[in-house]
């Protein structure tokens, strides 16, 4: 089975977001961006996140047969590959924009994106959220174009971002692939399973 996953985002209008755009910033990624370098979305993206965003990114290029079937949602791009290189001015766009149903700058794009990517599946295809399914600004829209093929792992009802986040990582490190069910009709809020055990990662993981 191919699968393509879709990563939900980061949130660009946040205090990291200002302590990468801010000009006094030393740190390592901050001076890449402002000396001009492209840096890969999903980089900038698990800084301005951080497990949550890390452990999506690392399980989709898990299991993902190439990287071009990592997306992540934007605020005004629609589906981007996670490698794809973004700037400073990227980022400021993105701040710029509220990702909710009825932003049309958020909401059009995706959609475009999501019709485009519906005639390149083949029929045994799979479409993976890997992002909340609790709250309509990613699924409603989904829902209306992929219908009963998007899907999302089983194990993310009753947990938290944070929770969903330190799942994926260690499936990622240990190499197990979760189970998938389709959205439509799926419950979406259950009870909270018991929290995972601490587990140490280095960087690179």
């Amino acid at each position: 089975m191919t699968r393509t996953f879709l990563l939900s985002p980061a949130y660009a209008g946040g205090r990291r977001a200002q302590m990468l755009l801010s000009e006094r910033a030393q740190f390592a990624l901050a001076r890449r961006l402002r000396m001009g370098e492209a840096v890969s979305l999903g980089e900038v993206f698990t800084f301005l996140s951080g497990l949550y965003f890390r452990g999506k990114l690392a399980y989709a290029n898990t299991f993902a047969s190439d990287f071009e079937r990592v997306l992540v949602i934007t605020p005004t791009r629609g589906l981007v590959p996670a490698a794809t290189g973004v700037t400073l001015a990227d980022l400021r766009e993105f701040a710029e924009v509220d990702i909710a149903q009825d932003e049309p700058r958020y909401r059009q794009p995706l959609e475009r994106d999501l019709r485009r990517l519906v005639r390149q599946l083949s029929p045994a295809c799979d479409v993976v959220l890997l992002g909340s399914i609790a709250t309509g600004k990613y699924v409603r829209v989904m829902l209306e174009i992929l219908q009963d093929r998007l899907r999302f792992p089983a194990d993310f009802v009753g947990r938290g971002d944070m929770s969903r986040g330190g799942l994926l990582l260690r499936c990622a490190v240990d190499r197990v692939e979760l189970s998938y069910i389709p959205v439509a009709g799926a419950t979406r809020k259950g009870k909270r399973p018991p929290k995972l055990a601490p587990r140490r990662y280095p960087r690179s993981s």
